[in-house]
Order: structure tokens, then sequence, then C-alpha cells
């Protein structure tokens, strides 16, 4: 290569090194872009910490496992360098046996140990170039130049860092060190808002129940969970297979009652004694009557209609159909847009002292970005069992008017906002309790 092209080389390589951003860029740049001037197998960087040369980048590696077999030899191995500032060769022949055996195995047979110095002159670390050939004095030379540059750039790197922090360096004195302290115990007295969040879902206020208008099985359900019904459509309908049966027993069993009820009064003109039994059969008559009626009536009660407009509110209609239910059973609710509400279960664990018209907003699970704002109405007074099996308070708030209500069902977690409290007793309130209660004071 002539003098005018390793200029070249030259002076592109030192301008990326006056580019690099960051010092991880400037090492790089240096264990890899060098090989453009003077090519090599291997280089390996490190930098004075304390007494010891620490690596800190290889060629063809983002980042340097100090822990692998490689990296801990060749750390060890670097220890031995000369720290005198200039370039040194070295060749395997002239290898300690400690070290050739190393050496054979992870690097070739000539290195070039170039430092690194900064403004002063001062010895800051080396860069180890390894290579199959012996490294020529035209080699050395050009390395020198090119890594004048580096150390140059790695100290500025380092200054301006050390400028960064420099505004630190007064709050290491001991005056400023009672002053952030006084600061931090006056910000435990700043008034704060306290909140608690818990779990919350969107539900009806003044919900309608719908329940079971007698003992019996789902037969089938005419309405989707969450469909909207107007007065008088039909809802869901009992099995009304066992009716039908005992509807046409009691049918049959009252046209056997007034069949013998006709025969007894046929026997009454022949036989005053049967007279009697026209009186017995009549009211036999009289019994089926009444039974059958009985039987009609629960048959007209299998069709559960709407009292009003709403929409209908309840699970998987595959949950319901084939299970038995009990008269009063509620199957689903009856429920207006309008009438939407948060209920929020609050473990007992995070209780706080809560006002009616309390502030609670609402983030739910489908759209945390957009709040809803309400206020709390009703606070239960004894804990209960969640859906999650957690003792809790039930409460209840309405959104406030001009509020965007979402959707009956929807889930997420609410603020609830107590008390003015003083923000020491915002942080510490929770470990003051658990230390009350594992010490008893």
């Amino acid at each position: 290569m002539s003098d005018a092209s390793d200029l070249g080389v030259l002076l592109q390589i030192e301008a990326r090194a006056l580019e690099a951003e960051t010092v991880a860029a400037l090492r790089f740049t240096i264990v890899n872009e060098t090989h453009a001037l003077t090519p090599y197998r291997q280089a390996a960087m490190f930098e004075q910490e304390g007494e010891r040369l620490r690596l800190v980048a290889a060629s063809g590696l983002v980042s340097v496992a100090n822990d692998s077999p490689f990296a801990v030899w060749l750390s060890r191995f670097a220890q031995r360098f000369p720290r005198d500032g200039a370039i040194h060769r070295l060749d395997i022949a002239d290898a300690s046996p400690d070290d050739a055996e190393g050496w054979g195995e992870w690097l070739p047979e000539h290195l070039a140990l170039v430092p690194l110095r900064d403004r002063q002159g001062a010895f800051k670390g080396v860069v180890l170039y390894a290579a199959e050939q012996p490294w020529s004095d035209r080699a050395c030379e050009l390395l020198g130049r090119l890594h004048a540059t580096y150390g140059y750039c790695l100290a500025g790197m380092r200054q301006t860092s050390q400028d960064r922090l420099r505004w630190l360096r007064p709050m290491a004195k001991k005056r400023n060190r009672w002053i952030l302290a006084g600061l931090l115990v006056l910000s435990l007295f700043v008034p704060v808002r306290l909140s608690v969040l818990a779990p919350a879902e969107v539900v009806a206020l003044n919900a309608i129940a719908v329940a079971a208008p007698q003992d019996g099985v789902v037969g089938s359900f005419a309405v989707a969970p969450n469909a909207k019904v107007q007065a008088g459509d039909l809802l869901f309908s009992l099995d009304d297979s066992s009716l039908l049966n005992r509807l046409a027993v009691a049918r049959k069993a009252l046209e056997i009652a007034q069949a013998d009820a006709h025969i007894a009064q046929q026997r009454a003109f022949d036989d005053l004694k049967s007279k009697a039994d026209v009186a017995v059969a009549l009211g036999r008559v009289r019994e089926k009557e009444a039974e059958l009626a009985a039987v009609e009536t629960q048959a007209q009660r299998v069709e559960v209609r709407a009292d009003r407009d709403g929409i209908a509110i309840f699970s998987d209609t595959n949950d319901w159909i084939g299970r038995p239910v009990m008269t009063g059973e509620r199957v689903m609710q009856l429920a207006k847009p309008e009438d939407g509400g948060i209920q929020v279960w609050l473990a007992v664990a995070d209780a706080i002292n809560l006002e009616l018209d309390a502030p609670v907003r609402l983030f739910l699970h489908t759209d945390p970005l957009s709040p809803r704002s309400g206020r709390l109405v009703e606070a239960s007074y004894q804990a209960t069992l969640s859906p999650d099996s957690v003792a809790s308070y039930k409460l209840r708030a309405k959104f406030d008017e001009g509020t965007e209500l979402p959707r009956i069902g929807l889930r997420g977690t609410a603020r609830i906002s107590g008390d003015w409290v003083l923000l020491g007793y915002y942080l510490f309130r929770r470990p003051l309790a658990h230390l009350r209660e594992w010490s008893g004071l």
C-alpha cells in the first residue's frame, strides 16, 4: 500500500473516531476499524483501572464476557504488559513457558502492543493486535499515529462525562447534605389525598331481578346475554314436559271422577241409600277440578316475560339450560343503560376511612387511558367474601353527570380517594399498621 493510500485510510479512521458519540462506539472503532489500516486477526483493548488492566473490548464482539475462558486468560496475560507508553512487538518464541501455552491456543504468533495516552501523555490503556506475520516498522508507525488520536478522543469523552457530573460535587459537602436532608423531612409534611386501588366492575345500580316463578328446569332462552328487550318480550322458559304429563293425568282423573259422580246420581233414583254416595262423588269431582286448575296455572307460568324495557344481564345460556331452579331463584337482571354504576370490592387489608360522595375514578381494562369519574353512594359496614374469595367491603359508586357510560359488565381498577393526610403518613401507613400488628404496640 502506498503512502498516499495509507494517509487516506488513516484520515478516514480518525474521522470515525472523532464522530463517535459514546465510549462504547469509540472502543468498537478501535478494535475493528483499525483493520483497514493494517491487517490483523484479533484485537483487544484494555483500560487502566488502578493497578490492573481491564479488558473492555475485542474485535468481532459487541460486548465482552469477562468470565469466558479466553477473557480470563487474556486478562491475566495483560497484567504483564509493559506500561512505559511505547509500542512493543512480542513473538511467541520470546514468551515464558506459562504464557506460551495459552498464547499458542488463543492467539497468533506475533503481537503488537500499542499504548493509549491522554493529553498529558499519561498511560491510560493498551490495545493488543495479533497477526500471523511479524509487525513491520511502517505498520507500528501508522498504529502509533492513529492511537494518538484514539487516546485524545477517549480522554475527551471521559472529561465530558466528568463535566456532566460536576454539578453534583457540591452535594457532597456536609452543609448541602444537611440541607437536602431537611428538604426531605419537610416534604413529609406536604398534604396529599389518601387513596386506595381496588378491582371494580360496571354494574346496574337499579336493576330488577328476574327470578324463576316456580320450581323446575330451565328449558330455553329467548334472548342473548346483554340483549335489549322491551316490556312483554319473552325472556326464558322452563321445561314443561313434566307439567304436560301432570296436566294430562289431572284431566283424565277429572273425567273419571265426573263419570263416577254420574253413576252415583243414577243409582240414587232407585236406591235411597246411594244418595250419600252422590255427595262424596261430587266432592271428588270438585277436588279433581281444583287439581286441574292448579296444574293449568303452573303451565301458564312456564314462560317468563320482561316487566319493563332494559338490558338482559346474565351469564352464558349454556350455564342455565337444563339446570334445576327453585322458586324465587334469580336467573337474570333487567337494567337500563343509564343506571350504570361502579361496584368495588375493597380488601379489608387496604381499607381506609371513606365518606359518602368520595371521589372515585374507574380505569377500565379495555380503555385505561380514559378514566371515568364517579361518587361513592354506598359502602357496606361488614366485610364479605369477594368473587376472588378475599374478605372485602362492597362499595357502589355513581358516575358523574356528563361522563361517558361504559357497557355494563366491563371490569377494571378503581381508585377511591379519602381524607387529606400528610405525605409521611401516606408513605408509612401500611408499614406502621404491619408493625402494630406484629408488635401489639
